[in-house]
């Protein structure tokens, strides 16, 4: 996908307040090998390696134009990659700590990705992940309703974004069909307080509205954008927007 690292840090401040939840979750020992997967921009990876004291962290993402200035945050323990996730764990070794912050969503078969994460983990390691569950609010549900009409459901040959991510129950019996020994999984609303509708567009542009323009061209990826910001404008007149946004974290000690 087209990642576009300025369209996705206007939020950046909202998007990292996860991140160090997540990061509270991790069991700090010294020297670890740990991997990032979807590390984007590379910014909270450094801030992952800060707090790793002795940490070897390799940070790994698929997009190119998100790894563009990765590399000033690269340091003697810290280092990019553009490489796929699943591609990754294919060719390399082990790891103490698999760490991944809103990337996971992207992939599909979580029932089967988990256990490959888990694989890949030293005796003692640690999985720890964070994923938006946002999929059945209005914003995403909106971007699956305009797809499957006219004329779009036709450009789109059927095609509709699936969902990913699993509930929390499901992510807590793979842990545990996988013997981890500490489970810890949680849903948490974040709330966000955005300036009005266009700024919730700004921020759906940025993630979940990707996949759906990619797939159009010229007027028709105009129109799409257009039917959205409509229907977004008429769902939230007011200002500023109250936007809950809900996301998974989840946490196995193996």
């Amino acid at each position: 996908m087209a990642w576009n690292p300025d369209i996705y840090n206007t939020f950046k401040e909202q998007r990292y307040e996860p991140f160090y939840d997540l990061l509270s979750l991790i069991k700090v020992k010294p020297d670890l090998k740990v991997i990032d997967l979807g590390c984007g921009t590379g910014e909270l990876t450094s801030k992952l390696s800060d707090h790793l004291p002795g940490a070897q962290v390799l940070g790994i993402d698929a997009s190119a134009e998100m790894l563009k200035g990765a590399g000033t945050f690269s340091r003697k323990n810290l280092s990019f990659e553009q490489s796929g996730i699943e591609e990754h764990l294919q060719t390399s070794g082990k790891y103490d700590l698999i760490f991944s912050n809103a990337a996971l969503q992207w992939i599909d078969g979580h029932q089967r990705l988990l256990p490959k994460l888990i694989s890949s983990l030293s005796k003692g390691g640690q999985l720890a992940v964070q994923v938006p569950s946002n999929h059945e609010h209005f914003t995403h549900r909106t971007l699956k309703q305009i797809a499957a009409e006219e004329p779009f459901k036709t450009a789109f040959n059927g095609w509709l974004r699936g969902v990913s991510v699993l509930s929390i129950e499901s992510y807590s019996r793979i842990l545990f069909d996988n013997a981890a020994q500490e489970i810890t999984v949680y849903e948490k609303i974040y709330p966000h307080i955005l300036k009005d509708a266009m700024a919730i567009y700004h921020w759906t542009s940025g993630t979940a509205m990707i996949p759906y323009v990619e797939r159009l061209e010229g007027g028709l990826k105009e129109d799409f954008v257009k039917e959205y910001q409509k229907r977004l404008l008429k769902e939230y007149p007011q200002q500023p927007v109250f936007y809950p946004f809900k996301r998974i974290l989840l946490s196995g000690i193996f």
